[in-house]
């Protein structure tokens, strides 16, 4: 099979495209025929060297959809459709940046679908990451208001048309006037561009403050997202595009403000079940959610795919086919 390994931290030419033998499943595991994957920013901080538990050369990718090609158990038919979820996979073992991958049967989710497997391969960590944010985090309510800070992400944008279904008056940031158009045409009912100081202008147009925000640019925005926050609301810290993770001197009697709640959210820690994905796989298909794909490329090409990445350029997803 071909893989995409990395030997040694670095840019994106440092991922080394080659031929290995096809893996073997044990008990407990499952050999799945790699069909798509989507490309995610905590493949960017391992492939920077920024995971320090991670042991080169590794196989990277968190997550992919496929075919079952072998099941030990026979629980699993091979050939059947199933997605592969965040479970240290492209860390402590090998994951999807390679034409099959071993892995196991606990991270598997069988799910029916007549979707291309582009569309597929931008689902899983995608949807995971948004559903567990909005619902399991931040329990959203009909009408309440929401800040999703990163918008213009594939999971922000994913996190609006979820939100705006379930009722709720979406506010969404980007640092780039010019994308304030893409996220209108997704949904967002107010805009509001991100200088680092949110606070001043949110509270402004909402003086009580927000009801719930999902912070996805990372810990040094976090400080001020708390301060848009109604009494009583609910901050969720889930993403890290700024590739920050750490505050320095945290105080937390200083940092959040009284009755705020901050909370996060982490698929590596927290699984869905096989009905949410097969819903939402389902809205898809009716048309009732647009997945936000830019761009699609070859596992050949996975050095401009990271590039990409990197670039910060792409307004959504980006997905390798095999």
């Amino acid at each position: 099979m071909k893989a995409a390994v990395l030997y040694s931290p670095g840019g994106p030419e440092n991922f080394t495209l080659e031929e290995r033998p096809i893996p073997t499943p044990g008990d407990g595991q499952v050999l799945i025929k790699v069909k798509a994957f989507g490309l995610n920013r905590s493949e960017l901080m391992t492939r920077k060297g920024l995971s320090p538990s991670v042991v080169f050369p590794r196989v990277l990718g968190i997550e992919c959809v496929g075919d079952v090609a072998n099941d030990p158990s026979g629980e699993l038919k091979q050939g059947q459709k199933v997605a592969a979820f965040m479970g240290e996979m492209g860390r402590a073992y090998d994951g999807s940046y390679a034409e099959y991958a071993v892995l196991p049967r606990s991270i598997i989710t069988p799910f029916d679908s007549h979707l291309s497997w582009e569309q597929l391969g931008a689902i899983p960590e995608m949807f995971q990451t948004v559903y567990g944010s909005l619902h399991l985090a931040l329990d959203i309510k009909k009408n309440e208001t929401l800040l999703i800070r990163g918008g213009t992400s594939s999971i922000g944008m994913l996190a609006t048309q979820m939100a705006k279904k379930n009722g709720l008056y979406v506010v969404a940031t980007t640092r780039k006037p010019e994308k304030e158009h893409l996220l209108l045409d997704n949904g967002v009912d107010e805009v509001f561009i991100d200088d680092g100081h949110l606070a001043p202008g949110v509270k402004a147009s909402f003086p009580a403050g927000i009801d719930k925000i999902l912070e996805l640019v990372g810990a040094g925005t976090l400080k001020d997202s708390l301060q848009c926050a109604a009494q009583g609301g609910i901050v969720c810290m889930t993403g890290m595009l700024s590739e920050q993770w750490t505050i320095n001197n945290f105080a937390p009697m200083e940092y959040i403000p009284a009755t705020v709640r901050l909370t996060m959210y982490s698929t590596g820690q927290l699984r869905l079940n096989s009905e949410h994905l097969q819903a939402f796989i389902r809205d898809v298909e009716a048309g009732d959610i647009k997945l936000n794909i830019s761009c699609t490329f070859k596992l050949d090409d996975i050095v401009a795919a990271h590039r990409l990445m990197d670039s910060n350029s792409a307004d959504g997803k980006i997905v390798v086919v095999m």
